[in-house]
């Protein structure tokens, strides 16, 4: 069986800590260089609930997409939900490791994870990253249907296809128009408005739409959205990195047990309607 260590600098080579946005906290979070790992968790969210999963599967390690402490902390106190957390990974020698921005923009990345479970096929990054001479790694994917598809029929695969959450899907545009086109980013992406005006593209799909960046967006072209939770948005990617981790043990022969935690961490719990068109 592999020890911590060598497991860590495979993650590193799959989704380089130097490719993090600067303000981002990637890398591993605690856990003894010489452990012994032999089941790994892969999970959005590095919360409580992801933890006791983790104890009762017997996992080694915690692979999460979000940091722990993505702004700094002066404790670690267990009387706080996050130092809980440090607490009883310690306390079991489970160690938690982050790939956030860095797997984001990684080829294979989020976005193409997210690309993947909507069933579309990946032209280019929707933003280049400029140090890749292949042209593969960036934020988001531009993205083309089989075949065209209305923005009612392609709202009703993004519900279908991605983990169901209490906010579900909301959609801006005529449902009768057709999709040939999309541009996807896993997470929060209303930043990327301009970018996605660029592209020419019929839909934009992510998570976290504000009230203001849309009303903005609708302003500026008949450009169709497709908003979903932000953790439906990026679960898709647990399972392309729990394919990544089997390849790597198979190849090294570590028989490493690789699981996709289905806790859902999404925070919404219900959603409510007096009406609201669908």
């Amino acid at each position: 069986m592999p020890r911590l260590s060598e497991v860590l600098a495979q993650f590193d080579a799959l989704w380089p800590p130097e490719r993090a946005e600067q303000w981002d906290a990637v890398g591993t979070v605690c856990g003894e260089p010489d452990a012994p790992v032999t089941r790994v968790l892969i999970a959005v969210d590095p919360v409580q609930d992801v933890v006791d999963e983790a104890l009762r599967l017997g996992a080694d390690l915690i692979l999460t997409h979000h940091p722990l402490y993505l702004r700094g902390t002066t404790t670690v106190a267990a009387g706080t939900f996050k130092g809980r957390v440090v607490h009883t990974l310690i306390k079991h020698d489970i160690a938690l490791h982050v790939a956030h921005t860095n797997a984001d923009s990684a080829d294979p990345g989020v976005s193409d994870a997210l690309a993947g479970a909507l069933d579309l096929r990946v032209v280019r990054p929707l933003v280049p990253d400029p140090t890749d001479p292949a042209g593969r790694r960036g934020l988001g994917r531009v993205c083309e249907l089989d075949r065209p598809a209305t923005l009612r029929d392609f709202a009703a695969r993004a519900a279908h296809r991605l983990p169901a959450t209490a906010q579900g899907i909301r959609v801006v545009g005529d449902p009768d128009s057709v999709v040939r086109t999309v541009a996807v980013s896993g997470g929060s992406g209303d930043s990327l408005f301009d970018h996605v005006r660029a592209a020419g593209v019929d839909v934009f799909l992510t998570a976290d739409l504000r009230h203001h960046p849309v009303s903005e967006a609708t302003q500026h072209s008949p450009l169709a959205l497709v908003d979903a939770a932000h953790w439906a948005t990026e679960w898709p990617w647990c399972e392309l990195a729990a394919t990544q981790l089997d390849e790597i043990s198979d190849r090294h022969g570590w028989d490493l047990r690789v699981h996709v935690s289905k806790t859902v961490t999404d925070p919404w719990s219900s959603h409510h309607s007096s009406g609201a068109p669908n």
